[in-house]
């Protein structure tokens, strides 16, 4: 036999383990070992997910908060300033008469 390249014999080649059974048993702890390995990262890409929706929900709930008690100090401070026209008002009104 040549190969291909520079004519070059063609070296026969021993590939080990030269049973099947070998071959087949390391497969299949590959096998296991990669589908364990799978499962972990799945559980983790999958706390990960959670803990960025948690977060994205509690970032939405705080704006939502901050936003109805900045309403709120807005109309007890328009209420107070309202008063304190009123009895301005009242007090100029009652000291013309």
């Amino acid at each position: 036999f040549s190969g291909r390249g520079g004519g070059e014999p063609l070296l026969a080649y021993e590939f080990e383990p030269d049973t099947k059974s070998e071959v087949l048993v390391d497969l299949q702890e590959y096998l296991l070992t990669s589908q364990i390995y799978h499962s972990f990262m799945d559980g983790a890409a999958s706390e990960q997910s959670a803990r960025m929706t948690a977060m994205e929900n509690a970032s939405k709930n705080a704006g939502e908060m901050i936003e109805s008690l900045t309403l709120q100090y807005n109309r007890a401070r328009q209420s107070r300033i309202t008063t304190e026209l009123i009895e301005i008002i009242s007090g100029a009104s009652a000291l013309e008469d």
